[in-house]
């Protein structure tokens, strides 16, 4: 239980909410990767992604709700939402299950790779006959990583990323995708048992902070390039997986 973990629990939830938000706010994503990765280090996965839920599905709706395009985006990815869903509750047996070695090894492997790919600018292209088909099993495989990690951005990103839409229809086509991801989460945590009213009261709490970090992280995003930070916090990602490869192997 969380109330039994003390003052340590709530500080060390109020800093890497604080630091999610202050990412997200710079960078207009990140905060389920961050918050994944630090609080992974103190909770067990499926813990730490139930305290993310209520942040994630908040910034994210806000972030959805701000695009004109809402009703486009929602039919055109509407497939790859749906198996999204689907793959969430494959892959939340690994994040509930009792190894958690194995599911620190998965997430720290997810954040590496995606690291790396955002470090070296991996670019893909999908020609437009391709996304009928294709979106629904990058749907699949986003679901299954997010339910077995908590982290809703591989290979989903880079998918978006490869469609090139515009700025504006990728920034509301990520806020579907990750609210979508969010609310399937949570959903399936909550079918295990997982997602607790101590653990809900935890994660409604971790809006304070969050919302404070995103402030702060709008605002310096007007004082500096987003680009330097950006590759400071993919390489600190690679860092971050590795770490957690090697302690799960020993």
């Amino acid at each position: 239980m969380i109330a039994d973990q003390g003052l340590a629990a709530a500080t060390a939830i109020a800093l890497t909410f604080m630091l999610a938000g202050f990412v997200k706010g710079i960078v207009g994503m990140g905060l389920p990767t961050v918050a994944m990765s630090l609080l992974a280090v103190f909770f067990p996965p499926a813990q730490a992604a139930a305290i993310l839920v209520i942040p994630s599905l908040v910034t994210n709706v806000w972030q959805l709700l701000a695009g004109p395009q809402f009703i486009t985006v929602a039919k055109r990815f509407g497939t790859m939402m749906a198996a999204v869903v689907v793959g969430t509750f494959f892959g939340i047996g690994i994040i509930t299950g009792d190894s958690v070695a194995a599911t620190n090894a998965v997430l720290g492997a997810v954040l590496a790779i995606y690291g790396l790919m955002g470090l070296f600018t991996v670019r893909l292209n999908v020609l437009p006959g391709w996304e009928p088909w294709l979106s629904p099993i990058v749907g699949l495989m986003t679901g299954v990583l997010s339910g077995a990690t908590g982290v809703f951005a591989v290979p989903a990103v880079l998918y978006f990323s490869a469609l090139k839409l515009e700025r504006d229809d990728l920034i509301q086509t990520l806020g579907l995708s990750f609210t979508v991801s969010t609310i399937a989460l949570g959903a399936a945590l909550g079918a295990r048992g997982v997602f607790r009213m101590d653990v809900a009261l935890a994660s409604l709490l971790a809006l304070i902070p969050t919302v404070i970090g995103m402030a702060a992280g709008q605002w310096l995003r007007q004082q500096l390039q987003p680009e330097v930070f950006r590759r400071w916090f993919l390489a600190s990602l690679v860092a971050l997986g590795i770490y957690m490869l090697v302690r799960a192997a020993f």
